[in-house]
Parts: structure tokens; sequence; C-alpha cells
């Protein structure tokens, strides 16, 4: 066996010990997120962006989000959409929702670079719980007047489990 030097010993059990509490920290994120690229940063009235996540357990609240990215272009201050959710072997239902984007005194919301926009809104009041486990499917659509919908450049939604304190 090999001498090791003392500085190269400390220098390894630094890095192993690290290494070890950078593991312990790691918890699994119960987080679903799908984002569809809107063709051309033109939203028609009729591309819906759909998906389905799975719910397993029906004890924990979720909270919902609306994930949006716009340029900095885009015309409005707000985005009127029609969300529907479906859960497993029921029936979609539909839900209006007008999206705040920013305002005329503040500015946009949420992170920008550039002149690029992403804005996580949440669509429920408090956290949600799903009755159901199994597949839910969503389902949302922009219903501006404008159609196609210039500068959005892609939509989707977020489910993340509530965390219990």
């Amino acid at each position: 066996m090999r001498n090791i030097k003392p500085t190269t010993f400390r220098t390894l059990i630094a890095v192993l010990f690290s290494s070890l509490i950078f593991m312990a920290g790691c918890k699994r994120l119960d987080v679903f997120e799908k984002n569809t690229t809107i063709p051309g940063y033109q939203w028609k009235t009729d591309f819906p962006i759909t998906g389905s996540f799975t719910i397993a357990d029906t004890l924990t609240s979720y909270n919902i989000y609306m994930v949006l990215r716009h340029t900095d272009a885009y015309a409005y201050n707000n985005i009127w959409l029609n969300i529907g959710l479906q859960a497993p072997a029921d029936s979609m239902n539909f839900q209006k929702i007008n999206l705040l984007l920013g305002s005329d005194i503040s500015g946009w919301e949420g992170a920008g670079m550039n002149d690029i926009w992403e804005v996580r809104k949440l669509l429920n009041a408090r956290p949600l719980p799903f009755k159901k486990p199994g597949e839910y499917q969503f389902r949302i659509n922009q219903i501006m007047r404008d159609n196609p919908l210039p500068q959005i450049m892609s939509a989707g939604l977020r489910v993340e489990k509530v965390k219990a304190e």
C-alpha cells in the first residue's frame, strides 16, 4: 500500500463527507410539469396544449400552476385561457381563466431574460386534493380575440405535491 500525503487524505475525506451530505439532502421532488412549444410563436385557438399526469397519493394536496412563456413584444397584460381537467373515468371539466401577466405600471410578472418572460401562476386558491388515483388529462386553449395569438412561445401545466409541515 502506498503512502498518501496528509493533505491529500484530508481533501479526500472532505470530498467524501461533502458528497454524503449532498446525497442525504437530495429528496425526490413530487412535481409534474409539461410545457408545449407553440409553433411559430403563434398560438391558434384550435391548437390545444394537452397532457396527462398520474396521481397515486390521494391523501396529499397539490398546487396546480399554469406555466407560460412569452416574448416582451406580447401585446397584452393578460391572457384568457380555457383550462380543462379530467379525472379518471370522468368527463373533462373546463374553467375560463384570466391570467394576469403584468401591468403597465410594474411591467411583466415572472422571470425574464432579455426579451423572454416566463410566468408560473397558481390556479387553485388553496391546495387541492385529488379524490381518485390514476391518470388525469388536461387541455389548455387560448380564448383571446386574436387568432392566432402572437408572441406566445410555450404553455403548460405544473402539478406539485404540497409539503406537509
